[in-house]
């Protein structure tokens, strides 16, 4: 059996692995790379390593666009095999690759404007919202704990990740014809922390040979401890205090749910004062609406509330903008109100145009809530740049840059730590993906002291034999 890394070995973005086994070819996720416009084109448009036609089957972790985003191009391109994934996954996937597709067209006109001045030919998006649609018709959904033979010699299971809705590790159980052998991998995907205000914890996995294992915050550690805590009460109220607005840039999809479900319980125990909350986002009120009919994706507390016919993720002074006309108008508000707008990095989406609107004043407060891959405007504003550019012009950063890290749906250092302590087994063979450089090699170094095993950073486009 062979596996060839190509994409998410040395980044945190574009996740696609491919394993030769039993004369088949199955790619784990197919995700998109982000980054600088120009290059993220030209790195998506193409499949360096492989043919799409040559692909069997497809097994997807979660719904998230660096894990799922480039499979309408690998189906246009005439992969015709069957996509595994949860039913969360799947549902998810139907809202967010459409509107991926919107985003590659907006990217498209972008460049083309650019290309046109310096007398360069066209060219076109990756794939089209039709091409979304189609390529759902491929996928195939199993829950957690429901084995599923997918290739000669090939049973896959999922097991919860606890990183957003529907998230899995990927259990392949192989004999391979190779050389007689049996063998379990296990492809992490992106791993949950544990203790999430929704979503269950990790499970553990036994018995395993080979192990693909994420290593986003590899050598880092969040601020502070996952859950509710006094921070954001205290960001909010320093910003209410100034009578200015927070601008939470946040991922549609788990992280904005994350959020509305703990500003909820701060208005209930009066921690913050009940202050207009809006979320700017068709993609995220569409997602919020796909989480309510997925109670197996969910911790007991949240289950329960479900079941009982509460809301957990709606409250009194909440308002779920879908128009352009009703986003444009919260420029004209004035006073102390929340915004929680995509794209969690500003790359994409409405939140652009609140930065774009209000990045200059003192008085707002912008909130990080999650990880900002490099070259991302997201990253450059967290790093403390002075001065951004934000839709083709340059802004000073005047407003108040906050940073809560508990938020993450990834595991950071320590928690990658424990997750690897858990996965019994041998662990012949490890390799760290979906990982910067410095972060892959930090955890491989603290790895190699408790693990006698072979543990290797992934290289982008390298094949190995396991």
């Amino acid at each position: 059996m062979k596996i060839t890394f190509c994409g998410a070995a040395g980044t945190t973005t574009g996740s696609q692995h491919l394993l030769h086994v039993n004369g088949q070819r199955i790619l784990l996720d197919c995700g998109l790379y982000q980054g600088h416009r120009f290059e993220a084109h030209e790195v998506n448009c193409s499949f360096p390593y492989f043919d799409p036609t040559g692909i069997d089957t497809v097994v997807l972790s979660h719904a998230h666009i660096d894990h799922a985003g480039n499979l309408p191009n690998l189906c246009r391109k005439g992969f015709r095999g069957n996509i595994f994934a949860t039913f969360a996954t799947r549902d998810l996937c139907q809202i967010m690759l459409a509107d991926s597709a919107r985003i590659q067209e907006s990217d498209v006109n972008w460049l083309n404007k650019h290309k046109k001045r310096q007398g360069m030919e066209p060219i076109e998006p990756l794939y089209s919202v039709q091409d979304a649609e189609r390529c759902l018709r491929q996928f195939v959904t199993i829950n957690y704990q429901r084995p599923m033979l997918i290739a000669p010699g090939v049973k896959l299971t999922f097991l919860d990740a606890g990183h957003i809705l529907g998230s899995a590790q990927v259990l392949l159980e192989i004999d391979d014809q190779e050389d007689g052998k049996h063998k379990r991998l296990l492809f992490s995907g992106d791993v949950g922390r544990g203790k999430n205000d929704l979503l269950n914890d990790p499970e553990p996995c036994d018995n395993i040979d080979i192990l693909l294992m994420e290593s986003t915050y590899g050598g880092r550690e969040h601020e502070v401890p996952a859950g509710v805590d006094a921070h954001i009460g205290q960001v909010i109220n320093d910003a209410i205090k100034r009578r200015g607005k927070i601008f939470i840039p946040a991922f549609a999809v788990e992280r904005t749910q994350q959020i509305l479900f703990v500003l909820h319980q701060l208005f209930e125990k009066n921690v913050i004062p009940a202050v207009p909350v809006f979320v700017d986002s068709p993609l995220a009120v569409s997602a919020t609406e796909i989480f309510r009919l997925h109670p197996e994706g969910f911790n007991h507390r949240v289950y329960e509330a479900l079941f009982e016919r509460q809301n957990p993720f709606g409250f009194e002074n909440l308002t779920l903008i879908r128009q352009v006309k009703a986003s444009q108008e919260l420029n004209d508000l004035e006073g102390t109100a929340i915004i929680i707008a995509a794209s969690g990095m500003c790359e994409a989406g409405r939140i652009l145009h609140h930065l774009k609107n209000g990045i200059d004043n003192p008085k707002n407060t912008v909130l990080f809530v999650g990880y900002c891959a490099e070259h991302t405007l997201g990253r450059r504003i967290r790093e403390g740049e002075k001065e951004v550019p934000i839709l083709g012009e340059r802004y000073q950063v005047r407003a108040h840059i906050e940073k809560i890290d508990s938020f993450s749906g990834h595991a950071d250092h320590s928690e990658l730590m424990e997750y690897f302590s858990r996965i019994g087994g041998k662990k012949e063979h490890v390799f760290l993906v979906h990982g910067e450089a410095n972060g892959s090699q930090a955890l491989k170094e603290a790895l190699d002291t408790v693990h006698h095993g072979k543990i290797e950073v992934a290289v982008l486009g390298r094949e190995v034999t396991v």
